[in-house]
């Protein structure tokens, strides 16, 4: 329970349906971190959990149910915060909302709730996403809300997760479980809802001190300077500093050479792209290559392509038409339709 307007209604859909239910909050944030973002704004991981808390638990005592909260600051810390910082000074671009659901959410908060002396069968959450048992498997499709489907940022559930786990919005609009949602005076009419990591600077979590480097062309020409390469992201145009006759966005960072590493557009389209940590979802294995679709980010929809193991056993997307600014870091996720068939982390693009 995060006390917005999903997880309200998920809790009061499965009551209605004649489960019994109790509320779990995972605490976050922790005490003595440093903040220099806007407290105004509602994210994941904010030092506003009192405030979160207090709003979560007067929606429980609406929905007639009980409310436990747990503190699972300290592995937060030490897994998800741990590898957004080795990711980013790595040159990668992680996404810690995949790490956190598959790590935390799902994983450590169902352990913590479990020692605290909750008893429960099944665990559900407010994502849009949908899970079907087929051909032996525990299938992950996505949300029938296209504008909603958050099945991307759950590919690295593993069967075990997923048989015991429940999505009841997985088959609803946004706008259905929003009336809902006012009809039970949970939220007011035009309620926000916090889709942010982290509402401060990034900077804030890597807690390191600047590094000034060259920013350079593809000829290794120097156009000028950054405070650390960790700043940048790949396929990012706004805020390089620097002046060309077109728009320039970031190609590559180099971490050995603390370079970033700039171009033309038609320098950040990728045809192969390749993944490895893979996590197999609907499927336990691609023994030979299919023809599928497949997602480099959480925006935007799949792509067509050839998706197959490559001779390194790393997954391997080969695209029918370039995809733009695919990124080290972030995950591959292969679609046959509405299923996820694997993903994995993106190693290596072409």
């Amino acid at each position: 329970m995060s006390g917005g307007i999903d997880s309200s209604v998920a809790a009061y859909l499965l009551k209605k349906q004649g489960y019994i239910v109790s509320g779990v909050t995972m605490s976050l944030w922790k005490e003595g971190r440093v903040f220099h973002g806007d407290f105004s704004k509602d994210a994941c991981f904010s030092p506003n959990k009192e405030k979160e808390i207090t709003e979560t638990s007067e929606i429980c005592d609406k929905l007639g149910i009980p409310h436990t909260v747990l503190d699972i600051s300290d592995l937060y810390e030490s897994t998800v915060l741990k590898n957004f910082k080795d990711e980013y000074m790595g040159g990668r671009t992680p996404n810690p909302c995949i790490w956190c659901n598959q790590k935390i959410k799902f994983g450590a908060m169902v352990e913590y709730a479990r020692k605290a002396g909750l008893e429960f069968d099944f665990f559900a959450t407010g994502h849009y996403a949908r899970i079907d048992y087929e051909n032996g498997r525990y299938c992950l499709k996505r949300g029938l809300d296209p504008l909603k489907d958050q099945s991307y940022f759950l590919y690295r559930l593993t069967q075990k997760q997923l048989s015991t786990t429940m999505f009841p919005l997985g088959s609803m609009t946004k706008k259905d479980v929003r009336e809902i949602d006012v009809e039970l005076g949970f939220h007011p009419q035009g309620h926000g809802e916090s889709q942010d990591f982290y509402s401060g600077s990034y900077s804030d979590l890597l807690d390191v001190e600047p590094r000034e480097g060259d920013i350079v062309d593809t000829d290794g020409k120097v156009l000028g300077r950054h405070n650390g390469i960790w700043n940048y992201t790949i396929g990012q145009r706004k805020g390089l500093g620097v002046s060309a006759p077109r728009p320039l966005y970031v190609i590559s960072l180099d971490v050995p050479g603390n370079r970033v590493v700039v171009g033309y557009e038609e320098r950040t389209v990728n045809t192969v792209v390749r993944a490895d940590q893979i996590n197999w979802v609907s499927v336990e294995d691609l023994p030979k290559p299919v023809h599928v679709s497949a997602k480099i980010r959480s925006t935007g929809t799949p792509v067509s392509c050839e998706a197959r193991i490559d001779e390194t056993g790393r997954l391997c997307a080969t695209f029918d038409v370039p995809v733009k600014a695919a990124t080290p870091g972030q995950s591959l996720v292969i679609y046959d339709n509405d299923r996820i068939l694997c993903g994995g982390i993106i190693e290596s693009v072409d």
